[in-house]
């Protein structure tokens, strides 16, 4: 099986180099050129652009949003390049629209297209240990299930439609910033009173709320620590508003995601678009004159 990697970030660097690992036959680009070097020392094949796949049998992508997934597959020729029969990964969060036109499109050049979103940071994208959120012909993921076997430590199906998986990664963030949001406003009241926020997130993450996520993000707004960020600002705003793009196609009404857009939007106004998403705590924080 030859695999080519396109989109070599945060996320796609570790997993391209799991893979490597693992014995797989290789090819990598990334727009900027430094992570696929070093993927190069490894033993991968260096492709002077997306277009140049033609040989993989599948196609790996994880790229920021639509809007650069579109322009590497479709636009620089990633989907052209392929013979048909290839499949087709695509394990960027993208939107429900989007991944059905791609699934659209990958079916008239004869290519398979399967939806595998991931939860976990990057970290968590080294250790192998990521949950894989799929879905598509049973036998397709059958085929390619030794992949996912090799990036995450457990692989959910949830449908035999692309368009389920992207919904559930898009309901998941939205469950993680709405997580946020929560602690931040909790953390702001709590301090209002004289009571350290470590000390309230630590007990509430170690009873109540004991779960990954909770304990987390709880133990960076704590520390106040944003940066580096493993998952920015902008990236947290663009995924609850695809999330409520999903629900409005749908008639379902997402009333915490209109605050969590517009909190979002207020930490940008105050330019932390570089900080991690778990700093949208600090909006609760700097509204009652605590920073």
């Amino acid at each position: 099986m030859h695999i080519a990697f396109l989109g070599l970030g945060g996320m796609g660097q570790p997993m391209a180099s799991n893979l490597l690992n693992a014995g797989y036959e290789v090819t990598v680009w990334n727009r900027s050129p430094e992570p696929a070097l070093k993927l190069a020392e490894q033993g991968a094949t260096l492709a002077a652009s997306p277009a140049d796949i033609a040989s993989a049998t599948v196609l790996i992508t994880i790229l920021a949003d639509d809007v650069a997934t579109e322009q590497v597959v479709l636009g620089q020729g990633a989907l052209t390049a392929l013979a048909r029969g290839a499949i087709w990964i695509n394990m960027a969060t993208v939107s429900v629209a989007f991944t059905e036109e791609m699934e659209r499109r990958a079916h008239e050049k004869g290519v398979s297209y399967i939806a595998a979103p991931v939860l976990g940071r990057v970290d968590v994208a080294a250790a192998g240990n990521l949950n894989i959120l799929t879905a598509g012909d049973a036998t397709l993921l059958d085929n390619v299930q030794e992949i996912f076997d090799v990036l995450g430590q457990k692989t959910w199906r949830f449908g035999d439609r692309p368009a389920q998986a992207a919904t559930v990664k898009l309901a998941a963030n939205f469950m993680i910033a709405s997580a946020i949001e929560a602690m931040g406003e909790a953390s702001a009241l709590v301090e209002a009173y004289d009571v350290g926020k470590g000390d309230f997130l630590g007990m509430l993450t170690s009873t109540l709320f004991a779960a990954p996520a909770y304990k987390n993000y709880g133990a960076m707004i704590a520390e106040d620590r944003y940066s580096p960020a493993g998952f920015t600002m902008k990236l947290g705003l663009k995924d609850v508003r695809l999330a409520q793009q999903a629900a409005e196609s749908k008639n379902v009404p997402m009333g915490i995601a209109g605050v969590l857009r517009d909190n979002y939007l207020d930490a940008l106004a105050h330019g932390d678009e570089k900080l991690d998403w778990a700093a949208l705590a600090t909006v609760s924080a700097r509204r009652s004159g605590q920073q």
